[in-house]
């Protein structure tokens, strides 16, 4: 259980509109041992379905982690199209990403938002 979270958010963008604030690192402090995260969008792209089961599985071992998933099926190319939002520890993200990586017939790619200068 995480004791207390505090974020760094950047600036908020003007345009013509305001946006919310982009949040790009959080640290998480649990028993006392500080832990930084980051946020990363992880595009999956699913070619046979046989891969799903496994695939899966990996999620919901990354459970505590994943803030969003989204997938869509596309029937054309027969794929599956799959976005994950997680808010983790670097090492917990590049884990996540390279073991959906080796499965067959899924590819991934791993993308962070901007740090602040």
């Amino acid at each position: 259980m995480f004791l207390l979270a505090k974020k760094y958010c950047a600036s908020e963008t003007k345009a013509h509109f305001e946006y919310q604030a982009l949040c790009f690192r959080t640290e998480l402090f649990l028993g006392g041992i500080r832990m930084e995260t980051r946020l990363a969008l992880i595009g999956i792209i699913v070619g046979e379905r046989t891969a799903t089961d496994k695939l899966n599985e990996i999620l919901h071992e990354y459970g505590e982690y994943i803030v969003g998933r989204m997938g869509v099926p596309y029937k054309d190319r027969k794929v599956h199209v799959i976005s994950i939002i997680v808010d983790a520890p670097q090492d917990c993200i590049s884990a996540l990403s390279g073991k959906l990586g080796m499965l067959p017939e899924v590819s991934t790619k791993t993308i962070y938002p901007p740090l602040p200068r």
